[in-house]
């Protein structure tokens, strides 16, 4: 098992990475999503053993690397894949995932595992993005490493493939049992393949849960806003309640919240209707998104709200609504701050 106790790295004096805490599991798939420049990818490079740290302990059981004790990346047992691909353009597929192995058959098993049993002797240029990061994916994993660091593997890729290829990567890290930290900025591919997801904020974790715990009860309101649209409404707290303008509706104090809250609402905890008389929100604006449309409204008291709908729904910016929370799962109520706008 991977530990990683109290980690902090510092470019000069400049700290980039405060007091990290994980573990990972056995096959575990671990997600680290943040805003750019937050710490994600110093944090493979720290556990790859590329940069040195400045203080805490990288436990693997076998080895134990410190500030004052460097282990090389050599040593590490550590597979990496990039986003960029990283093989070797001279080489064919077979020779860049059979590289420096002494026993092929882990790179024949994967090699047909990803369905690139066809593209063995295909050069790098021949091939999709696609086609390269299985190449690269199965490089990996024929050298049996004890885990492996994905920088954002598919940011280079179109959205059509990112949707596929992240369930074969999971897929095959699973197979194989191996336990994987994968970076990314794309909050969708976080919460849907991840067994855990790790926020970061200016170098230090904001959170770390499983995907559903993270979204449906983020720590902070930076969590809330970064895994989703996010708006607050205020609310008195009651019991296991919230009292709000648009009803009462079950509630989950965070962080010891009491007395005036404001709930956390998503885009899909509520509804619209188009009224033309009564109402008790205007439309700002409306996004369509191909399956739904995302309507920013103000309600009548002035808070403001995004609710996402059916396609079909054709209320335009300027008309009267009447919207509703229809969840029926306890929502987040957090300590009411003034400043707080949706």
């Amino acid at each position: 098992m991977l530990k990683v106790s109290n980690l902090s790295v510092n470019y000069g004096d400049t700290p980039v990475v405060k007091q990290l805490n994980l573990a990972l599991d056995r096959d575990e798939i671990m997600m680290l999503v943040g805003p750019t420049g937050c710490g994600k990818t110093t944090i493979l490079q720290a556990l790859a053993g590329l940069i040195p740290i400045t203080e805490g302990e990288i436990n693997l059981g076998s080895w134990s690397a410190t500030a004052t004790k460097m282990v090389p990346p050599e040593k590490r047992n550590v597979g990496m894949v990039f986003q960029d691909f990283a093989l070797f353009p001279h080489l064919t597929v077979e020779q860049n995932v059979c590289f420096r192995l002494k026993n092929t058959e882990l790179a024949d098993h994967w090699l047909k595992l990803l369905g690139l049993e066809g593209l063995r002797r295909a050069k790098p240029a021949n091939l999709s993005g696609g086609q390269k990061q299985r190449v690269a994916l199965a490089r990996t994993l024929a050298h049996e490493p004890a885990f492996v660091l994905l920088d954002e593997p598919l940011s280079n890729l179109d959205a059509a493939l990112k949707d596929s290829l992240r369930w074969e990567i999971r897929n095959a890290l699973k197979t194989a049992g191996v336990p994987a930290i994968w970076v990314t900025h794309d909050q969708e591919e976080a919460l849907s393949v991840g067994d855990r997801v790790g926020i970061l904020n200016r170098g230090r974790l904001e959170q770390i849960a499983d995907p559903e715990t993270c979204f449906a009860e983020p720590a902070n309101r930076f969590v809330a806003r970064f895994l989703g649209e996010a708006s607050f409404l205020p609310g008195q707290l009651q019991g296991q309640d919230v009292l709000t303008e648009l009803g009462n509706v079950p509630g989950k104090a965070m962080d010891c919240a009491s007395g005036q809250v404001e709930l956390l609402l998503r885009p899909d905890d509520l509804s619209l209707v188009a009224e033309t008389d009564k109402g008790n929100a205007v439309v700002d604006w409306v996004r369509y998104e191909g399956g739904s449309k995302l309507y920013c409204v103000t309600l009548d008291s002035g808070h403001s709200l995004r609710v996402r709908v059916s396609h079909e729904q054709h209320s335009k910016p300027g008309e009267r609504v009447s919207i509703a929370i229809t969840t029926n799962h306890p929502l987040a109520a957090f300590a009411q701050q003034a400043d707080i706008a949706g």
